[in-house]
């Protein structure tokens, strides 16, 4: 025992990252970042956050309440929901300009800015602060690119479409299969457009914060009425949907773009579940979340799906796929949208007993 002790304590030690060290390199981000204890006081702040704050020395507001220093109820009250155990949270306001005074002596000019708050261990709270200036200019561009590619390519693969059905009517049996095939790229070119589309609708409304048509939807009415539109290609493959739920599970948001989110998830399960199994839907409340977990019958994902299956475009192994259909990579990456854009999060994960699950939390409705 004394002697692995020796060998343990002879080991070459990892190099262990001080408080201080942390905050010289935080100091020279270019990212503003700011630290609040339990209480909401300021403890720390960087030069990039002091520069957008308008903030002369860190001295000045040491020990000052959030709201003191930064006079946005939205970035407080995303500080509050983060120190509450309801993950990261994301704020987007703008400064209004405002004359130098003893705590800000420098002038606050109008900008937009964006902060995430994320919850320490200990009460704490980290805010990473940053201009949406600049990068609103350059998420307009990419918005409008992709928007104006998008439509350009609907004309010419609506009439390849139209050829091809013509074709379809009386086909060459030497070019049946070739037919098929084109009929088959082309609705996936088609559907990839939509999808663009619809992405970019979907970040267009983030970035203006806002949510159209919010009422209050009930969950597991909406996951019945999104899984009809599956129902003859389930029933062909012998694939049922088990709801899982004990009361209502209702959600204050859009009923179209929720409808969208499980018409997404449900068509990932289904086309990842064998014949003759089910996917299953499993609905709870947590807190004041609302989670929906949606399961396949599949073998689960790989370490490498788990890693990039929210990123665009991204497919995953085609030979998990239990059918000829095959997704844009767009539909997780649109659920994702869909889901912070009411305020949620996803994640996904293998099931213990088999399977892929993915979890959508919405804020509930307790109203």
């Amino acid at each position: 025992m004394i002697e692995a002790l020796r060998r343990w304590l002879g080991r070459p030690r990892q190099p262990v990252i001080r408080s201080r060290q942390l905050l010289d390199w935080l100091e020279e981000a270019s990212q503003g970042f700011l630290l609040l204890d339990r209480a909401n006081r300021l403890q720390h702040l960087n030069g990039r956050a002091r520069r957008l704050l308008g903030i002369g020395t860190e001295q000045v507001v040491k020990g000052r309440y959030l709201l003191e220093v930064v006079r946005c109820h939205q970035l407080e009250e995303s500080v509050r929901k983060a120190r509450a155990g309801d993950g990261r949270q994301r704020v987007s306001w703008t400064n209004s300009t405002v004359s130098p005074t003893p705590l800000h002596p420098e002038p606050i000019r109008s900008e937009p800015l964006e902060a995430i708050a994320i919850a320490g261990r200990d009460g704490s709270v980290g805010v990473f602060l940053q201009s949406r200036q600049s990068l609103q200019a350059q998420q307009d561009l990419h918005q409008r690119w992709v928007s104006d590619v998008a439509h350009e390519l609907r004309t010419p693969l609506t009439a390849l479409s139209l050829v091809t059905e013509t074709l379809a009517l009386n086909p060459d049996p030497k070019q049946e299969v070739q037919i098929e095939r084109l009929q088959r790229e082309l609705n996936r070119l088609q559907q990839l457009v939509a999808d663009l589309l619809e992405l970019n609708r979907l970040e267009s409304s983030a970035a203006a914060n806002r949510v159209e048509s919010m009422a209050r939807v009930e969950i597991r009415e909406l996951a019945s009425q999104a899984w009809q539109s599956f129902a003859p290609l389930a029933e062909q493959r012998s694939v049922e949907l088990v709801i899982e739920s004990s009361g209502s599970h209702p959600v204050r948001g859009n009923a179209s773009r929720l409808h969208r989110a499980l018409l997404n998830l449900l068509d990932n399960a289904l086309r990842y579940s064998p014949n003759e199994t089910s996917v299953e839907v499993r609905l709870l409340q947590e807190g004041r979340w609302e989670r929906i977990e949606v399961r396949d019958s599949g073998d689960g994902f790989s370490p490498e799906d788990l890693q990039h299956m929210f990123d665009r475009f991204y497919r995953g192994d085609p030979s998990r796929s239990r059918g000829k259909r095959v997704g844009s990579g767009l539909g997780l990456a649109i659920v994702e949208q869909i889901a912070h854009a009411h305020g949620g999060h996803i994640k996904a994960k293998n099931h213990p007993d088999g399977g892929a699950v993915v979890q959508l939390s919405l804020p509930a409705n307790k109203a």
